[in-house]
């Protein structure tokens, strides 16, 4: 008999707090990885975490993993019964890549991220709690994957210790340059578990940053790690009704695939998205701005508009497409408002916020509007992902279509 995560979740009391480490991502790990290869990689942890549990809430039953497994999981965004590919979901914020991958069927098995609020609703609809900080997490605690997945944050390197080490005449790769930044973590994972391929993402102006050094850093240590690359900015305008410019970096393991792939970034037909297409009918009136913050951007955008500045508001026009849902929404609003009848205009709500980034409406938004805005703002258009790594799949699965008949020929 299955056990519903749901129950499983109250008599446990799984709940994301300040204060949770990563026993509890040992734990949902294990639930969603017995059955498989990776399991050794949380079984200890998570028994012990479980028997600490039993005790802490005086459950008379032994702590015991038959008593709940296996689990029916009565979540939005069950794990693959049937896999076709594992991969690994690093800097996760609240699932945005993982949806899209989970989509393509493939199974997570490893997940990171160090927001407690993105960490709580990533566990709402996955039913996963992700592991902390990720510079904290050996690489030898990670398990094997097939496709390695981050957004990772856009940070400069410092080339100072480089003419140090040739100074002394030591050798140095660009793998030693990207040493205290977050994608040094991905470096360091990539290179101790050689996945066979992986998917970045990040910020357009990733390409101009530092005038340039910052991506050169990065894609000469993928290659240096033994990765075929491929980039582009691909705009989320396609999928959805916003203007969102993002880089993807795509690699593809040269000792697999002898850069033979024949991956391609996804071709970009009309944008046919209107903003009205994603609005609520009926919206509480604590979206709409009072009088007092619509002058001050109205004033505002008129004081830079006399200096020649670009900064204002963006009231958006209901048949076209939005700017770009930033991090920062939850202050005012102010880069996306819509248009009212009559009163000042309103900002989009969460769920308004969440279609703009292409996430179903069964996506659960367990926090308050100030940390959703925050989320989405940060988050990805997932249906981009999923266009991206659908052709990344393909690659994949034609490779184990092609070792599969070599099997059958010997």
């Amino acid at each position: 008999m299955r056990r519903k995560y749901s129950d499983i979740k109250a008599k446990l009391q799984i709940e994301v707090k300040k204060t949770t480490d990563n026993e509890l991502a040992h734990l949902t790990h294990y639930f969603q990885n017995h059955e498989n290869g990776v399991s050794k990689y949380f079984q200890p942890t998570a028994k012990a975490y479980l028997e600490e549990l039993h005790e802490e809430l005086n459950i008379t039953q032994d702590p015991e993993f038959q008593y709940y497994l296996p689990i029916k999981w009565d979540i939005p965004f069950p794990p693959a019964i049937n896999p076709k590919f594992k991969f690994i979901d690093l800097f996760a914020g609240i699932g945005g890549i993982r949806l899209a991958f989970q989509n393509l069927g493939g199974k997570c098995v490893f997940t990171s991220e160090w927001d407690t609020y993105s960490k709580k609703t990533y566990e709402a609809n996955f039913g996963e709690v992700p592991f902390g900080d990720i510079t904290k997490i050996s690489e030898k605690e990670i398990p094997d994957h097939d496709i390695l997945l981050g957004g990772f944050p856009c940070q400069p390197f410092s080339i100072a210790g480089v003419s140090k080490k040739n100074a002394l005449g030591r050798a140095h790769g660009f793998l030693d340059e990207t040493q205290g930044t977050l994608f040094f973590d991905i470096a360091r994972i990539i290179k101790h578990k050689k996945p066979s391929a992986f998917m970045l993402e990040n910020v357009k102006n990733l390409v101009s940053h530092d005038k340039g050094n910052t991506f050169k850093v990065i894609t000469e240590t993928l290659k240096e790690l033994g990765y075929s690359i491929h980039y582009q900015v691909l705009d989320g305008k396609y999928f959805v009704p916003q203007h969102r410019e993002r880089i993807i970096i795509v690699g593809f393991r040269n000792s697999i695939f002898k850069g033979k792939e024949a991956f391609q970034f996804p071709k970009m037909g009309e944008a046919k998205f209107a903003i009205k297409d994603i609005l609520e009918k009926n919206v509480d009136k604590k979206y709409t701005l009072s009088d007092h913050l619509w002058n001050y951007l109205q004033q505002y955008a008129a004081k830079h508009k006399a200096k020649g500045n670009g900064f204002g508001f963006g009231l958006t026009d209901l048949n076209g497409i939005s700017r770009t849902l930033s991090a920062r929404y939850y202050k005012d609003g102010a880069e996306i408002l819509i248009p009212q009848n009559g009163k000042p205009p309103r900002r989009l709500t969460p769920r308004e916020c969440a279609r703009l980034q292409g996430f179903p409406d069964t996506f659960i938004i367990p926090v308050s509007d100030n940390q959703a805005y925050k989320q989405f703002g940060n988050s990805v258009v997932m249906p981009l992902m999923q266009a991206v790594g659908k052709n990344i799949v393909k690659e994949l699965v034609k490779l184990n279509e092609s070792k599969k008949s070599q099997i059958a020929v010997y």
